[in-house]
């Protein structure tokens, strides 16, 4: 076994962050107002997989990782330390002290058994039940066969052993996902399915009102175990928030951070003029919008087809019709993913390039195709604007602009969407590691009936090559893993499956009362804000 000692490193990496957080310097208290359009639907961390409810839960509960504020560094959170066996298949966790859920009992190490294997259990029905698949006795627990999982153990209060069925890299970011925070049985059994609704964790902030349809209020938490956060003393969740209002409110100084983002029909107003626009923060996430091409489908059974797509298509038109809400993309991975390929130019704008291959591919008089779209704006008008393009190529183009639901379905069936523009459905990552985007979306486990690789691209070789480097989980294969991931995508980028086309960025309006590092208002991870780095300038 080899000691992986954290602390230092944790602390390293919030200093790196935001050195001033634990500073006395830095006001603490006062309440910000943050604005949403829908309810919460749900605060139990088992269940919770919106982007509106994950920063909320992020700031109510802990789990044994996660990432430093602002990036997708990961850091140790419940854990203090770890090691992990040289066939990478044990990893056993030693929890920190001084850590005590909202009502007052100490963690132990059975809590976080507890948590994981309630996440695992079917009856719970959490979407994140798959992300411990390579947790020993996940197949017999996931089928209602176990009530527990034979992979964890906890030998003592301090201590719990996770036992692998497989080497898996991810591992760690798994343990970061909300699905893996610590919760005591004690409340889940009082509360039952009302959990969600009476939530108790270890987090920064705890639950102090809930008004359906009104308000959600968190409130500090005095015994958090990291000195010097939270910063703010509550946070007020405003609901039912029609977005044109909240930002009016904003400018009016009642409301401290728009959660639903500046009304696309303000977003130019805004940005662009002053004093407004100096309270926007954009920031990366990983998410890339992308056309999938059918592989299966002629012509586009033809690489030079589907290479001629990539150079027909004006991705820098395509993202004014956004109002500039994105960046051009030009591989499956954002530029904020660990792996991206920062020297690779991809497929340059080239409509007379493309025809040059349509007739080498034995087209030269194009051909005619369905490009499938969901029917939400502003889908249709980029739908509109590819269309457009490929015909410049001599491609023809039907467009079927249908509901989400339906553009889904015909995405998984074999053989019935040749092209589909993801845009309303396309890829945000769960973890911030690049086999997040191959797995689902253009590995082989993908191209079945309603999976979500819907240019069935199935490449056994790079699904090899994936599988082994994920099994690369030596601190010192770290390098030469993200370098396997980065030759994947080109690789994969070389075979065009898809036609990458912008990575949207994410939008934060703020009032200027609010402090903090830019960073941390467009969180990659903690989505959309880390609520317990945020302070108020002139609360003291």
């Amino acid at each position: 076994m080899k000691r992986i000692l954290l602390t230092s490193v944790s602390a390293l990496a919030f200093a790196m962050a935001a050195p001033a957080w634990a500073d006395d310097a830095v006001p603490m208290g006062g309440e910000m107002v943050v604005t949403y359009n829908d309810d919460v639907s749900t605060l139990d961390p088992a269940i919770g997989y919106d982007w509106q409810n994950w920063s909320m839960i992020k700031s109510l509960f802990d789990g044994l990782m996660d990432y430093a504020p602002g990036t997708t560094d990961l850091v140790p959170d419940l854990a203090e330390s770890y090691d992990v066996s040289e066939d990478g298949l044990t990893y056993t966790f030693h929890l920190r002290d001084g850590v005590v859920f909202h009502n007052g009992r100490a963690l132990t190490a059975a809590d976080i058994k507890y948590s994981i294997e309630r996440a695992v259990d079917p009856e719970t029905q959490s979407p994140g039940q798959g992300f411990f698949g390579m947790i020993d006795g996940f197949d017999a627990m996931a089928a209602g066969e176990a009530d527990a999982l034979s992979g964890i153990a906890a030998p003592d209060d301090r201590t719990v052993v996770f036992t692998l069925s497989r080497p898996d890299a991810t591992f760690l970011h798994v343990l970061a996902l909300n699905f893996a925070s610590a919760v005591p049985q004690e409340a889940v059994e009082e509360f039952g399915p009302e959990f969600g609704r009476h939530p108790v964790g270890t987090g920064a902030f705890s639950l102090e009102e809930w008004s359906l349809g009104q308000r959600v209020v968190f409130a500090r938490n005095p015994d958090y175990y990291r000195e010097g956060i939270p910063r703010l003393d509550r946070i007020v969740f405003e609901v039912g928030q029609d977005p044109t209002v909240a930002l009016l409110r904003l400018e009016n100084g009642e409301v401290d951070i728009l959660g639903d983002g500046i009304p696309p029909a303000r977003f130019v107003d805004v940005t662009q003029n002053p004093p407004e626009g100096t309270r926007v923060i954009e920031g990366g996430q990983l998410h890339t919008g992308y056309v999938t091409m059918n592989v299966n489908i002629a012509p586009f059974d033809n690489v030079l087809v589907r290479r001629a797509v990539n150079m027909a298509i004006n991705k820098d038109r395509i993202v004014r019709i956004i109002n500039g809400r994105a960046v051009p993309a030009n591989q499956p991975l954002p530029p904020a993913m660990p792996g991206y390929a920062e020297d690779y130019d991809g497929y340059a704008y080239d409509p007379e390039g493309a025809q040059v291959l349509l007739a080498e591919a034995g087209f030269p008089d194009g051909f005619t195709t369905e490009l499938y779209s969901m029917n939400t704006d502003p889908n249709p008008r980029i739908a509109q604007a590819i269309q457009q393009d490929l015909a410049a190529v001599g491609i023809t183009v039907e467009l079927q602009t249908l509901a989400q639901s339906t553009v889904i379905a015909a995405g998984g069936e074999p053989d019935q969407a040749p092209m589909i523009w993801s845009g309303g459905m396309a890829w945000i990552a769960d973890f911030p590691d690049p086999s997040n985007f191959y797995g689902p979306i253009l590995g082989c486990g993908g191209a079945v009936p309603g999976g979500w690789n819907w240019a069935w691209y199935c490449n056994e070789e790079l699904d090899a090559r994936a599988a082994a480097a994920d099994a690369m989980i030596a601190a010192d294969q770290q390098d030469a893993r993200l370098a396997e991931w980065r030759d994947i995508y080109l690789a994969i980028m070389d075979d065009a499956p898809w036609a990458p086309i912008f990575n949207e960025q994410r939008f934060t309006m703020l009032r200027d009362r609010l402090g903090g590092p830019d960073a941390i208002f467009v969180d990659p991870v903690h989505i959309p804000v880390h609520y317990d780095t945020v302070y108020i300038q002139d609360a003291n």
